[in-house]
């Protein structure tokens, strides 16, 4: 039986410094991966990420989703089948202009482009085509080949 997720009544209020780096590493049912956070180009989603993996969130969360050769789709709070999210009202979209290359860590969402909320995905190859539509606010660090490699 899936734990019952945290919920919080809206989004955490800013609190990131957009001139620092920020940096984590996510133990993951693929494995522990370094994440450096963009948080000058996506200061809500890093900030809604940092405040909730602070809570526990995202603590023994999986990968639910996992196409070869596209993504891994994760932070459901626990329910580990896609259907969770972490607040509401939603995160507003934060649309930049960092592309979805390999290693990169995007705001997954519904059709609504102001949809996200706490899951994401992490880019297993270049997915360009999510450019501008999706919210990237990190990149997996040193390299996404070494984690997959370890694994």
């Amino acid at each position: 039986m899936a734990k019952s997720p945290k919920s919080y009544s809206a989004p955490p209020e800013l609190s990131v410094d957009l001139d620092k780096k920020y940096g984590a590493t996510l133990h993951t049912s693929l494995g522990d991966i370094k994440v450096e956070f963009l948080a000058a180009e996506a200061p809500l989603a890093v900030n809604n990420f940092l405040f909730l993996a602070g809570e526990g969130f995202y603590d023994g969360v999986v990968f639910h989703r996992v196409i070869a050769g596209f993504m891994a789709q994760g932070g459901d709070g626990g329910r580990k089948n896609g259907t969770g999210g972490s607040s509401k009202p939603n995160l507003k979209q934060e649309f930049n202009a960092e592309p979805h290359a390999r290693g990169v860590c995007s705001m997954a969402r519904t059709n609504d482009p102001n949809s996200a909320n706490s899951q994401f995905f992490i880019c297993l190859d270049d997915a360009r085509f999510l450019d501008k539509q999706y919210t990237v606010w990190g990149v997996v660090e040193p390299k996404l080949d070494q984690v997959l490699d370890s694994r």
